[in-house]
């Protein structure tokens, strides 16, 4: 039976707590190998992946390469012990599809679930920060790890300023999570 990612929605605070710090990753910082080439894949900024022109369309193939994922000072890369393959992301490697949120004001808890369905706590160590798009708007994007970065979809953007704008009481439209304040303001 293939692998259905459950919907923040449905989820209590404690669940999708539980279900963050279940996903164990792999240790690619830490991994130094001598060897590396070219993956011949590329990330397109909407986060679909490609290997060699085509589309890799088996979400578990994708959630395991994203889990290999690093970015260096030189690119990204799919990191191995053995082997680095250098890879390419039009935008950032990862998209938030889904957001949910319990609490209100410096209470609030925001939860992301990304297109890889990693679920991504938003705090001090996975920030929202604003980021100007092509089209010259700005979009909220959210660190996820080590320098790897996701965009968030229009929908989950919609759901972050309609929180912002109900709960601003200032010319700055922001909000809490974790315990910090995120503006979204596009500066």
């Amino acid at each position: 039976m293939p692998y259905t990612p459950p919907e923040l929605q449905n989820l209590s605070l404690a669940d999708i707590a539980a279900l963050a710090q279940q996903r164990k990753l792999p240790p690619v910082a830490q991994w130094n190998p001598e060897h590396s080439s070219d993956s011949k894949m590329q990330i397109l900024s909407d986060g679909r992946w490609f290997h060699d022109g085509g589309e890799i369309k088996r979400a578990s193939m994708v959630r395991a390469f994203s889990s290999l994922l690093r970015k260096d000072s030189d690119g990204y890369w799919l990191v191995t012990p053995y082997e680095k393959q250098s890879i390419i992301v039009e935008d950032t490697p990862f998209v938030a599809v889904e957001l949910n949120s319990e609490g209100s004001g410096e209470d609030r808890t925001i939860f992301m679930r990304l297109n890889v369905d990693e679920i991504v706590v938003i705090g001090p160590q996975n920030a929202i920060f604003m980021r100007p798009s092509s089209e010259g708007d700005h979009i909220p994007y959210i660190e996820v790890r080590n320098g790897l970065m996701a965009k968030c979809a229009r929908a989950v953007a919609y759901d972050l300023y309609e929180i912002a704008i109900e709960e601003s009481e200032t010319d700055d439209i922001g909000l809490w999570s974790g315990g910090s304040y995120f503006s979204l303001n596009n500066s």
